[in-house]
Parts: C-alpha cells; sequence; structure tokens
C-alpha cells in the first residue's frame, strides 16, 4: 500500500519531549512531582473552574465520580446506548444498574425521553426517584464526538428529581455553550462532576490519564485523596477510607502539559478540517457530514458521515474493510452498550435515534496533523468504495 491515512494519531509538535526529560532528570516519574500539579493547575485555568484532579484515565475519573456521588449497589444510574462502552462499565463497578436512555440526533442523551422516563416509569417521593423500587442516584451525560448534551434541560430535569449529574466530557475537552443560560460554560463543568480523557487518540494525549472536576473544589480535593490509596499518613501508612491506585503519574502530566500548550491550535485545526469535508461531501448523494450543535463552540474531535441507507445496503464491515484497502482507516460508530453481553439484560428506553445512528455512521480520519491533500484523498475513496457498494 503506497498511502495510509490513519483515523486519529497524537500529534507531539511542542515541548513533549522537553518536559518528559525534564521529569526524568528529576527523577520525578510516578504519582508525584511538579508537572501533575502543573497540568491541574493549566486544565483549571482553560476551563474556568477551582480545581481539577489529574487521574490514571477517564474510565478512572468517571469511576471516582461514581464513588463520590454515593452510587451504590442495587442503585439506577441512567445511562447513553450509543458512547465508548467506558461511559457505562463505571456503574458495574459500584454494582449498581444501569438504564440506557436514547439519544438525539446530536448522539448525546435526548432530554425529551430523560423526562419521559421519569415521570412515566418512576416514582418520585419529593426526595428520591425511585425505578421498580430501586433509587436512581445520577445520569451519565455523554458529549459525543466534541458535541454537547442539551445541557440545560438535563441539569433541569436533573434537579427536580434531585440527580446527580456525571459529565462525560472525555472527547469534548474545549467544547462550550455560546449561546444561551450557560454561555461560556464548558463541557464537563456544568453537572455535579466532569471528566476528561487523555487517551492517544484525544484532541490532546499523555498516552493514558484523565482529570476530573466537580462544582465543589472539596469534593475535587476528595477524589485526589481517593485516587491515591486514600492516604491519612503517608509515613505511617494510615488510611480512613477504600482508596484507588487513580493518579496520574508525573511523566503523562509532563506530556499533557505541553498538549495543553497547543490545545488551541489543536482545536482551530479540527475545525479547519471539519469544514474542508463538509465541502468535499456537500452534495454528495450516498453520504452527509453529521453537524454540530449551533449554540456552541465545538473542539470538533471526530467527524462522523452519515450513510444513505436506501442506497448503500453494504454492512459497515464490508465498508471499513475495503476503505482500509484503499489506504484510508475508518470506524463504525459503536456497538450499541446495551448490545453488548454485559449489558443485554439490561432496562432500555425508546431506543430509536441509537440503533438508526449505528448502522450509518462512519468516522473520518481526523487527526490534527493531517493535510488537505490527505483529506481529499479520504473523501476521493470513501466516495469511490460506497458508489462500488451502491451499484452492486
Amino acid at each position: 500500500m503506497s498511502r495510509f491515512v490513519p483515523l486519529s494519531i497524537p500529534n507531539f509538535e511542542g515541548n513533549e519531549r522537553k518536559y518528559v526529560d525534564d521529569a526524568i532528570d528529576q527523577g520525578w516519574v510516578s504519582t508525584g512531582g511538579a508537572y501533575i500539579t502543573k497540568l491541574e493547575e493549566k486544565l483549571a485555568d482553560f476551563l474556568h473552574t477551582d480545581n481539577v484532579a489529574a487521574c490514571q484515565s477517564g474510565t478512572a475519573a468517571l469511576h471516582l465520580s461514581m464513588v463520590e456521588a454515593e452510587v451504590k449497589p442495587g442503585d439506577v444510574v441512567l445511562v447513553p446506548p450509543l458512547t465508548f462502552i467506558a461511559a457505562v462499565n463505571p456503574v458495574k463497578y459500584q454494582f449498581a444498574i444501569p438504564v440506557f436512555i436514547d439519544c438525539d440526533d446530536s448522539f448525546c442523551m435526548d432530554p425529551v425521553k430523560l423526562q419521559a422516563f421519569c415521570e412515566n416509569e418512576c416514582r418520585f417521593d419529593g426526595s428520591q426517584l425511585r425505578y421498580n423500587n430501586q433509587v436512581i442516584k445520577a445520569i451519565v451525560v455523554v458529549h459525543v464526538f466534541g458535541n454537547m448534551a442539551n445541557m440545560v434541560a438535563i441539569m433541569d430535569i436533573a434537579k427536580m428529581y434531585n440527580l446527580k449529574v456525571i459529565e462525560d466530557a472525555t472527547e469534548a475537552l474545549g467544547s462550550k455553550y455560546t449561546a444561551g443560560p450557560l454561555v461560556g460554560k464548558y463541557a464537563g463543568t456544568i453537572g455535579d462532576f466532569g471528566c476528561y480523557s487523555f487517551n492517544g487518540n484525544k484532541i490532546i494525549t499523555t498516552g493514558g490519564g484523565g482529570a476530573v472536576t466537580a462544582n465543589d473544589t472539596k469534593v475535587v480535593d476528595h477524589i485526589r485523596y481517593l485516587s491515591t490509596q486514600a492516604k491519612d499518613d503517608v509515613h505511617y501508612y494510615i488510611h480512613n477510607e477504600v482508596g484507588y491506585n487513580f493518579r496520574m503519574t508525573n511523566l503523562q502530566a509532563a506530556l499533557g502539559v505541553a498538549q495543553m500548550e497547543e490545545l488551541p491550535e489543536f482545536i482551530r485545526r479540527k475545525q479547519t478540517n471539519y469544514q474542508l469535508y463538509c465541502e468535499l461531501f456537500e452534495g454528495f448523494e450516498l453520504g452527509k457530514m453529521i453537524g454540530f450543535r449551533e449554540d456552541i463552540y465545538s473542539n470538533m474531535w471526530f467527524y462522523s458521515l452519515e450513510i444513505n441507507r436506501d442506497k448503500v445496503k453494504a454492512t459497515m464491515r464490508e465498508i471499513i474493510t475495503a476503505l482500509e484497502k484503499c489506504g484510508v482507516q475508518t470506524r463504525a460508530i459503536w456497538g450499541l452498550i446495551n448490545e453488548q453481553v454485559p449489558y443485554k439484560n439490561e432496562v432500555t428506553y425508546k431506543l430509536e435515534k441509537a440503533p438508526y445512528y449505528a448502522e450509518r455512521i462512519l468516522n473520518l480520519p481526523s487527526s490534527t496533523q493531517i493535510t488537505n491533500d490527505e483529506i481529499e484523498f479520504v473523501a476521493e475513496q470513501v466516495k469511490k468504495v460506497l458508489g462500488e457498494f451502491a451499484h452492486e
């Protein structure tokens, strides 16, 4: 194969090597060191929030949020079906019960169906919302691909029923509202907890790693404490709570500090590249680019093409395999979580949009260092492959 365009790879154009070498030279490579504090401060400053705790992964951030939200065995957590499974697995870590609420056209949780479920399927006693006599503790809201959920409506519902809101902003660092009551608020800073991921394919990366913020700075301090094995006396190994080995390492944080310096430029490139894709697929009858909410400034982390299933009958696996042979790495949106083996017996509520998009969405290469020539090549190959399948 003479040419290959990957789906999403990390971009190290700045001070990454310099800062990592500095951490190594100082001998601070594990879960202590100045770069962890620097990264937390940079994130807090960028997000306009008071406190951020860096941790091992976005999944760890979600799990710690569940713990802090006091999600207990037998409690119910309302979750989305159309997202990466890591958004829901922490519910199981707490031996709680997920209930899957459908998405809307943003791919994010549908507040209309969320409200309908709470009103029509549950009982509220003025303090607790119950489903089948089990307490509903929280809602996990995922801001999919850098888009943002309708947080005004979701927060109103959460307040009405006394539910904690855990924002999974693992794909949406830098996305924020530009209009309405939440103008200026970043993804992850609206609910009770906000979680971020710095996996290798995210808009910034620390290799692995994540972060969590909350609407109460003392809560973040407690999460940080839990993430470092709940040490009450580091010299005599006194622990008054069950803790976790969920702290980010200083080497990871050194990468993260450098990446934060580049984040505004990375977002600019994501937005510019998305616009080029839109121009190239304009008028294409076999697929159309999915947009973002008009009332937000999106980091446009991932790009989605909706395949016209009236004309293209090939399976997503056939399409992706054919494109791989042409030198283009693409991806299906996700297998629905409620259809996965660990979740196939869980309750779902009016799933319509989620299965619709699961059959139609193809994610396109979106690295920040992708060139215009590569984007044009991707569009050309996608059009060719879909055209070949449409003619069968």
